[in-house]
């Protein structure tokens, strides 16, 4: 099975996201289109673009990104209840069918600040009700004319999307990408997703969710291809070991002294967050090069756990997700402009040397 590396565009007005010191540009088109531009230069097939409200439109962003790029693959975030389905199936199709198959969506469940944008639903499982119907209501109106659906949170009537994704006549549609922990969320993934996404969290933790996940999509009857599995995680590389510990323990010494809210802020208590700050009670390095300590101070997500070392330090850790299942890896370090290329240029090209393409 084919591997997919992606690169992370932070996509937020304010400079500093996670202790980046760039300011030239900073949340301009030119300076995102700088790092797309970049991800293509140096290996990368495309990259996550950051959301959230109060930053910068995603899929706005996204589509011109696409425009001003040749091979750059936007992985595009959207909320359930931030968009209906049928405008999303619409605008996602157009995207695709424009830049001739490049997009990739992550579905997103968890709260956001939704009063903000209308959206008043926040029990989380209801909540994954309504991804699973949005999902299989996008994947329909992809792929079906004159749709009519009644389902619990939406409806349409005799809707058809034009055009459609690039591909669909041969059975394509763009990749959906999901993540989430809870038992909740797994259903979601185990039924509806084409890739699960997990954060950094050491080997056995993902071998026992993948497993987990291959064994609940046959039980609950999948009927789309076998799932994927992908890692979000920081990635810290240097020339040699000693020089990417002494990196890491420098930049964790800076957080943790550091007032800056946008290192604090996003402590969040999901069960995938949660899984991640309880790691740090298991040692400050676990398997071979996975460190916990940024969680005690870190925002979240996958700044809370990094894999530091020398380039084929982190390649053979990386290698070992692989080996577990992972072909989607999402990677990112700060500042994102010179870490862009560093990481592209010493770990993707070791990574690929014992996975051709």
């Amino acid at each position: 099975m084919s591997q997919e590396f992606l690169w992370y565009i932070p996509n937020t007005v304010e400079p500093g996201h996670r202790g980046d010191d760039t300011a030239d540009g900073w949340g301009t088109l030119d300076y995102a289109t700088e790092l797309a531009r970049a991800a293509e230069d140096h290996g990368w097939g495309g990259a996550l673009i950051g959301t959230g409200w109060g930053r910068p439109d995603t899929f706005t962003v996204a589509t011109a990104l696409a425009a001003r790029t040749t091979t750059f693959k936007p992985l595009v975030a959207t909320r359930p209840g931030y968009w209906q389905p049928a405008h999303f199936a619409s605008a996602s199709a157009t995207l695709d069918r424009l830049s001739g198959g490049r997009l990739l969506v992550n579905i997103v469940s968890g709260l956001d600040n939704a009063g903000a944008y209308g959206d008043g639903e926040s029990d989380p499982a209801r909540r994954y009700d309504r991804t699973r119907e949005f999902l299989q209501l996008v994947r329909r109106l992809w792929t079906e004319e004159n749709v009519t659906f009644r389902g619990e949170f939406f409806a349409v009537d005799g809707s058809t999307v034009n055009p459609r994704p690039w591909g669909t006549e041969h059975g394509r549609t763009p990749t959906l990408y999901f993540g989430g922990a809870s038992s909740a969320a797994e259903q979601v993934a185990a039924t509806e997703a084409d890739v699960q996404l997990f954060w950094g969290e050491p080997l056995d933790g993902v071998a026992e969710r993948v497993a987990r996940l291959r064994k609940l999509g046959a039980s609950l009857g999948r009927a789309l291809a076998p799932l994927e599995f992908g890692l979000r995680i920081t990635t810290l590389v240097r020339d040699t070991t000693e020089e990417a510990w002494q990196a890491a323990e420098a930049k964790v010494a800076k957080m943790a002294g550091s007032d800056d809210p946008t290192l604090t802020s996003g402590r969040r208590r999901a069960v995938g967050q949660q899984r991640l700050y309880d790691l740090t009670r298991r040692g400050e390095v676990l398997d071979s090069c996975l460190y916990t300590a940024p969680g005690r101070f870190g925002g979240g997500g996958a700044g809370t756990t990094w894999l530091v070392g020398s380039a084929d330090e982190v390649a053979a850790a990386l290698r070992k997700y692989g080996e577990l299942g992972v072909t989607h890896f999402i990677l990112s370090d700060t500042p994102y402009r010179p870490e862009v290329a560093r990481i592209g240029d010493q770990l993707l090209s070791r990574l690929r040397e014992r996975n051709p393409a």
